[in-house]
């Protein structure tokens, strides 16, 4: 390195972002993440005794210390130390890697770290190229992904690796790295003489969403865009950079929301949403709603869940709750932003209010036991008259229910080896209550009619089931 580089690197160092000086250099100068790098933790022992001999792969979402954990890795460790970001690199940077790792090993017996950035961004044959080089040794792999590595890393590339989830920083640890950035001297505002007001602090913290990089951000911003202030009246020594609340609200408008429409915390958020409605909270609907709407969501997806809601969940609770949904839908389409709102918002309180029914459900029920047991013939009274009645007999026997009292009179439906079989039990929820009487009625007048005296209700299923039977079979 000449001194021309040893000049330009040492001033991009100064002049880099407040949240790149700041990264720390040593496990005592990493703050959160006490469960994977506190006193004692497996992985604190291995980076201490650099002994990190298998692949790690670091999930966590931004800010929460991946990136920062692999660069103390590679401050502690005594091997070659290589990084790539598979947002920028392929196949071609891995192969250069690779040969230099191969021959470093070769010569002087020294092994390569490869931290590889946003590793779920490669592909499958991006992925697949780097796999037997962890597999036989030639790099130690640490993966720093925001993404679920169980669906967005090759499965053989994780099974080989030692999965860390990182979470959001506590708001005490968000503190704790503000404060020391207000002290540092050499990397932080130190030399500086700022007055941060505890309201302004606590917003920082607050709206920074457990995301280190996002507070850091923040206090730069607000720091290096305020004037010091030269009058002494508030007490204050002159020159004080000083940063009220209304400075902090200014520097950080806008909570930076969690939610990649592929990723983890779409199907997180979808899923509290979903679950409030069907648990009758109305409130927690509203919130859940907002924060999808608020990232970006498509209504339309929204609406699409709360339809298949209205059916399973709902169900004859409250009949009228699909035709809600349904025309919310509808009317979004008609109307489209912002006013189609409206129609989503009373949707999800329509929903989240009305009366629950999962006898829907029923119908996996009969689908097990078609499963099971395989199709019967249908009885022949029931069979297609317009075809086949006169030559075959086909649905000679069958009594028009609409000549009966109550429009109905009992005959058998279902196949002769099944008489006397409930799927369905209805609930005494909503409008679905007003159903158990005459069914039963129906039902005992039936048993009487034909005879039968074997009744046999099929127990519910279990969700894991019901979802094993969608997954299945699929209908075509």
């Amino acid at each position: 390195m000449d001194l021309f580089d040893h000049s330009l690197k040492e001033r991009m160092r100064t002049e880099a972002p407040l949240a790149a000086r700041m990264r720390p250099r040593t496990l005592d100068e990493f703050v959160g993440q006490e469960e994977i790098v506190g006193p004692g933790r497996l992985l604190r022992r291995a980076i201490e005794a650099d002994r990190l001999f298998s692949s790690i792969i670091l999930w966590g979402p931004p800010g929460t210390g991946k990136t920062t954990l692999a660069m103390v890795i590679a401050n502690q460790t005594k091997s070659h130390f290589e990084t790539l970001s598979a947002v920028l690199a392929g196949k071609a940077e891995l192969r250069e890697v690779i040969g230099a790792a191969l021959e470093r090993r070769k010569l002087y017996g020294k092994r390569t770290i490869l931290f590889v950035d946003e590793v779920h961004r490669w592909n499958k044959a991006q992925q697949d190229a780097l796999l037997p080089h962890v597999e036989n040794g030639t790099v130690v792999l640490i993966g720093a992904t925001t993404e679920n590595p169980y669906f967005e890393v090759i499965g053989a590339l994780v099974s080989r690796s030692r999965v860390f989830q990182l979470r959001p920083l506590q708001d005490a640890d968000v503190r704790l790295i503000l404060e020391r950035t207000l002290q540092d001297p050499d990397r932080g505002y130190g030399k500086l003489p700022i007055r941060l007001d505890e309201p302004a602090l606590e917003h920082l913290i607050r709206v920074a969403g457990g995301d280190a990089r996002n507070a850091l951000n923040a206090l730069e911003l607000a720091v290096e865009s305020t004037p010091a202030d030269s009058s002494t009246s508030s007490g204050q020594t002159p020159d004080t950079i000083h940063i009220t609340l209304e400075v902090a609200q200014e520097s950080i408008q806008r909570r930076a929301v969690l939610y990649d429409k592929d990723g983890d915390a779409h199907y997180d958020t979808i899923s509290a949403f979903i679950k409030s409605v069907r648990g009758s909270d109305p409130d927690a609907a509203l919130y859940w709603l907002a924060k999808m709407l608020y990232a970006g969501e498509d209504p339309r997806f929204i609406l699409r869940r709360l339809i298949i809601l209205a059916g399973e969940d709902i169900g004859l609770g409250d009949p009228l709750g699909l035709v809600v949904a349904s025309a919310a839908a509808q009317a979004f389409d008609y109307i489209g932003l912002p006013e189609g709102i409206y129609p989503l918002v009373e949707a999800t309180l329509y929903l989240a209010t009305a009366p629950k029914s999962n006898t829907a459900g029923a119908y996996f029920k009969a689908f097990k036991l078609i499963e099971e047991e395989g199709i019967t013939a249908v009885p022949p009274h029931l069979q297609d008259a317009t075809r086949d009645a006169r030559a075959l007999g086909h649905g000679k026997g069958y009594q028009y229910p609409h000549e009966g009292p109550e429009h109905f009179l009992p005959q058998q439906y279902l196949p002769q080896a099944l008489l006397g079989t409930y799927f369905y039990q209805p609930s005494d929820q909503g409008y679905e209550a007003r159903v158990v009487d005459r069914l039963a009625r129906w039902r005992e007048a039936q048993r009487q009619a034909l005879g039968i005296e074997r009744t046999e209700e099929i127990a519910d299923l279990s969700q894991e089931a019901i979802q094993e039977i969608k997954h299945k079979h699929k209908p075509v």
